[in-house]
């Protein structure tokens, strides 16, 4: 029996988990999409994207629904979850893909709507458990809603899991040069809060903030208050790559450390998660794949046996929500 997903918000992660559902994750089944744009539109969005290509397969709108490879999904324009019905498609699971409702106190509308859990695709606003597959998805206790965390975080965490159960993490310091995302401008505009974020990414590299390695503390406990990190804002369409600088607790040859994440990538759950390469790749290398973080063991450098810096891709679109579609299965289950 599949999974029956009800999507919230049709944007970039919201089609993304659609393509990827329909791609990648055949256990699951959309059901219902909630969005305020009109169903034409929507449909012309889900066909053709300017990142990963056309949709492969048949898509269609007839009344308020969307047909696609011939079976029909609910569509509404509901501004209240309270009112979306989520109990007439039966759904299990509710992706929150809207980047509004992300505190447990809104996402209750979803649960009294008629879904069973809601996952949200963004770091939770309260302390609604936040999970990423693969490095603390085995802690996950029942609770009917939750956070997939953030794209930068499905790719620091399992490297930095892999680093501290092996070698212990003093401390360290994280840099995430991050695709374009809809919060850029293409040209300069007022932004009150972030004066550099209002600067044209066309142009830019654009220092920002962002809570992804102190989210890692979340995840991993252990690891509170050991990890920062800022970002750089950079003019592509996808893909990012963290770069996390470390002291060890213990002593390790580089290659020791790239032994490690090989096999991790190859052992349990986390395999599904962490990639490893050691060719010479570079950022479109990347685009659409399923993986939430792939060591790149060529681009990592060691000062010593303790001071070391390595180097994680992903796809911060498709590998994140692949990941999130991860964790929603094992919710759901």
């Amino acid at each position: 029996m599949a999974i029956k997903v009800g999507i919230n918000g049709f944007g970039r992660i919201g089609r993304m988990a659609f393509r990827a559902i329909a791609k990648d994750f055949p256990e699951m089944e959309v059901v219902a999409i909630n969005d305020l744009l009109e169903p034409d539109y929507l449909a012309y969005m889900l066909k053709y994207d300017s990142v990963h290509g056309n949709f492969k397969g048949e898509v269609a709108v007839s009344g308020n629904n969307l047909v696609v490879n011939g079976k029909t999904i609910r569509l509404t324009a509901e501004r209240d979850p309270a009112n979306l019905k989520w109990n007439e498609v039966n759904a299990d699971i509710v992706l929150e893909c809207t980047g509004f409702f992300l505190t447990d106190e809104s996402c209750q509308a979803h649960i009294k709507a008629g879904a069973k859990k809601v996952v949200m695709s963004a770091p939770s606003k309260d302390k609604t458990p936040m999970f990423v597959y693969g490095v603390n998805h085995t802690t996950y206790a029942g609770q009917a809603i939750v956070s997939a965390a953030s794209c930068t975080t499905n790719c620091l965490a399992p490297v930095a899991k892999v680093l501290h159960d092996n070698f212990g993490i003093k401390r360290g310091l994280m840099t995430t040069v991050h695709a374009a995302t809809a919060t850029q401008k293409t040209v300069d505009g007022p932004s009150n809060k972030d004066w550099r974020g209002g600067r044209g990414i066309l142009e830019n590299i654009i220092p920002s903030s962002t809570g992804a390695a102190k989210a890692v503390g979340v995840v991993l406990p252990e690891l509170n208050g050991k990890l920062t990190g800022m970002a750089f804002r950079v003019p592509t369409s996808d893909v990012s790559v963290v770069d996390l600088t470390v002291e060890l607790n213990k002593e390790a040859k580089y290659e020791d450390i790239c032994a490690a994440m090989k096999k991790a990538s190859q052992t349990g759950d986390i395999s599904k998660t962490l990639g490893y390469t050691d060719e010479k790749v570079v950022s479109t290398d990347f685009r659409g794949c399923g993986y939430s973080s792939i060591f790149d063991a060529e681009a990592g450098i060691a000062l010593d046996g303790t001071f070391v810096k390595v180097v994680a891709w992903y796809d911060n679109e498709y590998g994140y929500t692949c990941n999130m579609l991860r964790f929603a299965q094992h919710v759901a289950k």
